[in-house]
């Protein structure tokens, strides 16, 4: 064959490669459409909020890149709350969104300094949210997000006022839910389609978020990956956790007796849930010796992680602290900037389209 002709073909298939992967991502552009214009972002990848971690930088971060970052209000009060979506707005032009605690003692207040400081996405999490709360964020123009943990709920929440649902598998990092997110897709997605659905809990490659665009979501919320993201500012400890764990490393916290309840909570294990077992076996003891009420006993056992999180994320204290992280965990392997994660969940799932095609 003539040299011309070795040339010729070589950028013919240069040619049907780039066509291949623009359809890919044209395919991947309209199943996601739906989320993208829900959020006003170019890729419909919400990051979870993770309290100490979703903070300004990693949500300015994520949003800059053409995902859509969320802050995690947590335990803020109304002074600094306003003070981190300020930061925010100072580092993105880009639209974020705030998640707020529907148990946190002030959440009117809350509410409100997220619509005074305009953020177009308000995520009410942690229970079913409050009707003036609910209110105040519709009556506002911005939209509203909420959990959904089944079906009954979805449908409940959708017509109460929620614009948009998360649906959340037990595969997730920190409080969870008890059902995987492969049982609440099958039996949430093919009945609610009047407003968008995100899929999370678990994700960690591109290939599984295109699986639940086909099944029906609008987009999918990561959290793990991100935390240790290169613009996270969880300490070097807690990020070299992540990289070292496997998914198996990450489980849910274990009940003693069921008389007193503890709340699942998913991180990696380590001397603190070892510590954690001991310790509710010591207030067991106590109740039962009569050394302790059962209220007493249950504080105590509450008490138990106080700040842990904080002192795993900020201090790098990842013996004895909280490390939260989903099951997703095994999928990362080093410290990325979030555009590259971001990127590579993209790459993926075009590259699933195509070899289909």
């Amino acid at each position: 064959m003539p040299p011309d002709s070795v040339i010729l073909d070589t950028g013919l298939d240069s040619g049907l490669a780039t066509q291949a992967a623009c359809a890919a991502r044209a395919r991947l552009d309209a199943l996601w459409s739906r989320g993208t214009a829900f959020l006003g972002s170019r890729m419909a990848i919400l990051g979870g909020a993770m309290s100490w971690v979703s903070e300004r930088s990693l949500v300015a971060a994520i949003s800059n890149a053409g995902a859509f970052g969320v802050i995690a209000c947590g335990s803020m009060g109304p002074a600094l709350l306003e003070a981190e979506i300020a930061a925010t707005q100072a580092l993105t032009s880009a639209p974020f969104g705030v998640n707020l605690i529907t148990m946190h003692p002030q959440l009117d207040e809350l509410v409100q300094v997220c619509i005074r400081a305009g953020v177009s996405h308000v995520v009410l999490a942690g229970g079913v949210p409050p009707g003036p709360a609910v209110r105040a964020v519709k009556d506002s123009g911005a939209k509203l997000i909420c959990f959904a943990p089944a079906l009954v709920l979805a449908k409940r929440l959708v017509k109460s006022g929620a614009d948009a649902l998360v649906i959340e598998g037990s595969e997730a990092g920190g409080h969870i839910g008890p059902v995987s997110l492969t049982v609440l897709a099958q039996e949430i997605l093919p009945h609610i389609r009047d407003v968008p659905v995100f899929v999370a809990g678990g994700l960690g490659r591109g290939e599984a978020i295109l699986a639940y665009l086909e099944m029906g979501a609008a987009g999918a919320q990561l959290g793990t990956r991100f935390a240790a993201s290169m613009e996270s500012i969880a300490h070097a400890n807690f990020k070299r956790a992540f990289i070292r764990a496997n998914a198996r490393d990450a489980l849910p916290s274990v009940q003693l007796d069921p008389r007193f309840p503890v709340i699942p909570v998913r991180g990696l294990v380590n001397e603190g849930t070892q510590r954690f077992l001991a310790a509710q076996a010591e207030a067991l003891r106590a109740f039962q010796s009569g050394e302790l009420t059962r209220e007493a006993a249950q504080l105590q056992i509450e008490h138990f992680w106080a700040g842990a999180l904080r002192r795993a994320v900020i201090d790098g204290d990842v013996d004895g602290g909280s490390v939260m992280a989903g099951q997703s965990v095994g999928m990362v392997t080093s410290e990325q900037p979030v555009a590259m994660v971001i990127e590579e969940l993209v790459s993926q799932a075009t590259a699933a389209i195509a070899a289909r095609a």
